[in-house]
């Protein structure tokens, strides 16, 4: 598959800029992948596609307030720094994006907050845009990282109102987010709400959450036609022993296993046996899933509308079949869905 085969023409009004009002009355279109059938639903309806049995996997990472503003030494030049994640807990080092980056040396202290009560020193320049800093902190660990996190911002997507500050702290979470760690939200997990857990419950369909930190890696422009060259930046995942088990036994005996998220299916995917069993897991993945590929978890996905070109589109097509999934987005856009983290939901089942 080549990069352009993934392009199609969204306009600026058809990308959601607000959650809907309720998490559960985004609209969703169901794709059948045998069959290619598209139907036309409200989201809390998608436990009509469920058996008893089947089991709903979930990504429960927790989005931090990764989005730092301040300046530099000396010029007093404004700077945005992007937290990805830590990396030693007793030096106070952290990996960040820092815009504009090219002015930005090693050795430039940056301050952020009132009265510069925070600094930074560069120490390392990692790529054009990375750089590795260091906290100048003296004070107790919990300390710093809750005057870290209270200078922070919730890193909404630039494509949503990009002309606004946006404090979106509580619907940019899902209401199961749990484990602190990514700097995007898994944004399937965000339809569901109490409501449609307590329906899952009443109908006996059952739930298992997996951790995936999610990264910038969804997010970055694949810049080469040939996919098989792009290189996709590795995210943390853990697989509990008890997740892998209650997953196994639905796949053993004969129950769908729904995968909330791209991000729950490049986890589910990553630690598979040769007899196609999923393998307790705590590590990092690299994994770029894009057709052809055939999956060895997931019987279903739910899965938003993504960007042109993202690497979601395509791993959703690999789980779809691209002829199926590009037709039921030329429908969706016809039909006015709304794209993108806030958007409408595809359920994409046999």
């Amino acid at each position: 598959m080549k990069l352009s085969q993934f392009n199609y023409s969204l306009t600026q009004d058809q990308i959601a800029q607000y959650p809907a009002e309720y998490r559960d009355e985004s609209r969703l279109l169901v794709l059948h992948k045998k069959t290619g059938e598209i139907e036309h639903k409200i989201f809390k309806e998608i436990t009509q596609y469920c058996s008893p049995g089947d089991i709903f996997v979930f990504n429960n990472t927790k989005v931090f307030p990764a989005r730092l503003k301040g300046n530099k030494e000396k010029t007093g030049a404004e700077i945005e720094v992007f937290l990805l994640r830590e990396l030693n807990r007793d030096q106070r080092l952290w990996d960040v994006l820092v815009d504009p980056a090219r002015k930005i040396r090693i050795g430039n202290k940056l301050y952020f907050g009132e009265n510069d009560s925070l600094v930074a020193e560069v120490i390392d320049n990692t790529t054009s845009r990375g750089r590795t800093l260091r906290f100048l902190y003296d004070g107790p660990y919990e300390e710093f990282k809750s005057t870290l996190y209270s200078m922070g911002e919730i890193p909404l997507p630039r494509y949503v109102r990009p002309n606004v500050e946006p404090i979106d702290n509580e619907r940019f979470q899902s209401i199961f987010a749990k484990e602190e760690g990514a700097v995007a939200s898994p944004a399937a997990g965000l339809h569901f709400s109490r409501e449609v857990f307590k329906r899952m419950e009443i109908e006996d369909i059952n739930v298992e959450y997996i951790t995936l930190h999610m990264g910038l890696g969804h997010f970055r422009t694949v810049d080469v036609e040939d996919l098989s060259k792009h290189k996709i930046d590795s995210e943390r995942v853990i697989i509990t022993e008890e997740a892998a088990e209650n997953i196994n036994k639905a796949k053993i005996s004969g129950k769908k296993v729904f995968a909330v998220g791209v991000t729950v299916v490049r986890a589910l995917e990553t630690p598979v046996t040769t007899t196609r069993q999923l393998k307790p897991f705590d590590g990092w993945t690299n994994k770029f899933i894009f057709p052809p590929y055939s999956f060895s978890i997931p019987d279903a996905m739910v899965t938003n509308f993504h960007m042109p070109g993202s690497t979601m589109l395509m791993s959703a097509a690999s789980f779809g079949g691209f002829d199926n999934v590009m037709r039921a987005y030329k429908e969706a856009l016809d039909k006015g869905y709304k794209f993108g983290m806030y958007g409408d939901a595809m359920l994409i089942i046999d």
